[in-house]
């Protein structure tokens, strides 16, 4: 994966292990950004009345292909917390409703439910999955003991934020369908990361980001719905799509679809990002980056005298991991981690654990873990934030 460090722009000061937060755009893909930018600033009027939906609608074919899914059955969205916006104010909860999640959803989110709970008298259920798994059918029963004769819908992660745990979303769902229950999946981590097929995830509520793990520019994510439930749902913003004068192909992609005038050059980007994974053997580097977590999760977590939170697999892992850490201030690990070693990796708090989490990404290599790890190790000997 070294030769694939020179197509990033990162600061070669600094080692960077935290793709996860905000991702990070190889080179061709932000030219390609730049391109339609400059295209949009050369003929404003003509790229928002015809040139530019024509190449919305070509990027969301390719995106399409890429997920598995008719690109009419979505649109682009700024990120994952937009999306799920649109979903919660639009669910009509009663009082006494519950949404089922889980107590390891982005925080972003959690605030989003309970907000739109809240103002309906509805109950947002975080059920607690406990630390550390041992299987995945010990999740899925975790999981179900928060349903009751009062939820209505299921929201969960594919892919954690906080644990950076592959959660079993399919069997989630298939249980969700069987109880009538909607089903919304947050799939932020999850394009460009691990195989995504949402025909065979049957999903009825899909929201992924393409600015993380398929490398866009940032402000690129995307809203799937099935067409069951598409009219259901109103936009975050009234604007030119609501009674529109010539309506499109459906309700959903004018609500959601013309948003007014805004730079979506991001969106655009999408067919040249996959051009760019199938040109670098994405498969293969993806396969390298998945295998550094697995070879030295357990032993950052032995740095700090802790176990795993799941099994060491490929079933729960993928190129990210959170390391259980034994520390008496998660900012002064990071601070330090970050000022003296210069090394770009969050450190932070999950109710009554800490965690630092590691991202594996192309430009990331073994030498770069090693040289976390003795960095781990020099502040262990000579400073107390490491208990």
């Amino acid at each position: 994966m070294g030769n694939l460090k020179d197509q990033f722009f990162l600061n070669p000061e600094y080692k960077h292990l935290n793709h996860g937060s905000f991702g990070a755009c190889p080179k061709p893909i932000f030219e390609d950004y730049q391109n339609w930018q400059l295209a949009l600033e050369r003929d404003p009027v003509d790229f928002f009345v015809n040139k530019g939906n024509v190449q919305l609608q070509k990027s969301k074919e390719a995106l399409g292909k890429y997920i598995n899914c008719d690109a009419d059955n979505l649109v682009y969205t700024m990120n994952p917390t937009w999306a799920i916006n649109i979903v919660a104010k639009s669910l009509d909860l009663k009082p006494g409703d519950e949404i089922l999640a889980t107590n390891a959803e982005y925080g972003a989110l959690d605030r989003t439910w309970k907000y739109y709970c809240d103002k309906a008298g509805a109950k947002y259920v975080q059920q607690e999955i406990p630390l550390p798994l041992s299987s995945k059918e010990e999740f899925i029963a975790a999981f179900w003991k928060g349903y009751s004769k009062n939820t209505k819908a299921i929201f969960i992660s594919q892919i954690t934020s906080m644990t950076a745990t592959i959660f079993p979303v399919k069997e989630i769902c298939e249980r969700a369908k069987d109880l009538g229950l909607l089903t919304i999946v947050d799939g932020a981590h999850v394009p460009g990361h691990i195989p995504l097929d949402l025909q065979e995830l049957k999903a009825d509520v899909y929201t992924g980001a393409c600015h993380k793990w398929m490398l866009t520019p940032k402000g690129c994510s995307f809203l799937y719905i099935t067409p069951e439930f598409q009219n259901d749902f109103d936009p975050v913003l009234i604007s030119w799509g609501f009674d529109a004068d010539v309506p499109g192909k459906s309700k959903f992609l004018d609500y959601h679809q013309l948003q007014g005038t805004r730079d979506y050059s991001a969106f655009l980007t999408v067919p040249k990002a996959i051009e760019f994974l199938n040109e670098n053997n994405w498969e293969e580097v993806s396969k390298q980056a998945k295998q550094l977590i697995l070879d030295n999760y357990k032993d950052l977590c032995d740095l700090f005298g802790t176990e795993p939170i799941c099994p060491v697999t490929s079933e729960f892992l993928g190129q990210i991991c959170s390391v259980p850490v034994n520390i008496s201030s998660e900012s002064e690990l990071k601070n330090t981690l970050f000022q003296k070693y210069k090394i770009e990796i969050p450190v932070f708090r999950l109710r009554d654990m800490v965690f630092m989490r590691l991202s594996a990404q192309a430009y990331v290599s073994q030498e770069d873990v090693d040289y976390l790890k003795d960095a781990i190790r020099e502040i262990k000997e000579t400073t107390d934030i490491i208990r």
